[in-house]
Order: C-alpha cells, then structure tokens, then sequence
C-alpha cells in the first residue's frame, strides 16, 4: 500500500489535521496550505510543506515527512531538505517546526546522535501512530491516519466500517472516499 500517497491526499484535503499532531499549533493553524515541494538542485523531495497564510503574525513553516519504513539517512535527508528550502525561501519565513510521523518507532533511524540538538530543540515533534491509541478514540481525521497504519486485515476492516458510519453521520464524502482508497 503507498501509504505516503494516502497521508498526501488527506493532507492537501485535511491540513489542520497535522497541527493536531503538535501541541501548540499556531494561530492560524486552519489557514495553512499544504504542499509537496521539491527542490530542484538537489532532486530533494519534502514529504509536506505546510505554508502559513500570507497575513499570519508569525510566519512559521511546518515540515512534515511520513516514515513507514526503516531509513538509516532519514534524519540527514530531511534536515538537508528543510533547511535548503529555508535557504531557498528565507526571506518569507521567520521560524520552521518540523514534524516527523513513523508508522512505529522501530522505524525510527538508530543512530540519531548527530541530530540530537535538532531533535530535542523543540522544534522536531516526532509521532508513532501505533502508539496514539484506537483509531475510534480519536477525531475522524486522525482515525483515518491511524487506519493507514493497520495491518492486521480483520483490524482493517472493522477501522473502515467504524469510520465510514462517522464519516456518513458527519456528511464528509471526502473521508468516505480516503477510507475507501486505504481498503482497496
């Protein structure tokens, strides 16, 4: 399954659902737009862009990568990748805050020493889905990035019918049509 692509969607479809993943979103959280950038002279690809609107107070960007397997470089990779784009795009931001969702956190790189002042800055949130709890305890949004991660089959399917009811009940079609691309 090309669970990347899936947590995209629900991104461009959903942004606030990644500031509910943080713990001080910003004020304008609802206003942020999502992207997936890539930077050209390196062949970078950031997971997601979250840009804030153009009269925001703060001008902070959100970075978001999405780690459903084991990569040693994930660490390097990504903060190449943040901070040439904050190179490319410095005079338009005035903070950064990066976000790091791993299906689990043995997915997590082992070594991650050289990166531990970034890491721990306050500045890096990193989130392992399987430890957020069931997916029907939490809000919609959040439910269907949880069902991204499930692999038992039997799991799957009872996480699908119960977010598809809440899905109907809320009257939000695009849900219903995330939930049913995870299943297929």
């Amino acid at each position: 399954m090309r669970r990347d692509t899936i947590l995209y969607k629900l991104f461009k479809q959903f942004p606030g659902l990644l500031f509910e993943l943080v713990d001080e979103p910003p004020p304008e959280a609802e206003n942020y737009q999502f992207e997936s950038v890539e930077v050209k002279e390196t062949a970078f690809r950031i997971d997601g862009v979250f840009l804030p609107p153009a009269d925001a107070v703060s001008k902070t960007v959100f970075f978001a990568e999405v780690q459903f397997q084991k990569d040693e470089d994930l660490y390097h990779r990504f903060f190449s990748e943040l901070f040439l784009f904050l190179y490319r795009h410095s005079i338009r931001y005035d903070d950064w805050f990066g976000v790091i969702i791993f299906g689990s956190r043995s997915l997590e790189p082992s070594n991650s020493m050289i990166h531990r002042a970034l890491l721990e800055s306050g500045q890096v949130r990193r989130v392992y889905l399987d430890e957020l709890g069931d997916l029907r305890q939490q809000p919609l949004g959040l439910g269907l990035m949880l069902l991204t991660n499930v692999t038992s089959q039997t799991e799957a399917v009872e996480g699908a019918r119960f977010l598809l009811e809440q899905a109907r009940q809320q009257s939000e079609q695009a849900i219903i049509d995330l939930v049913m691309t995870i299943i297929v």
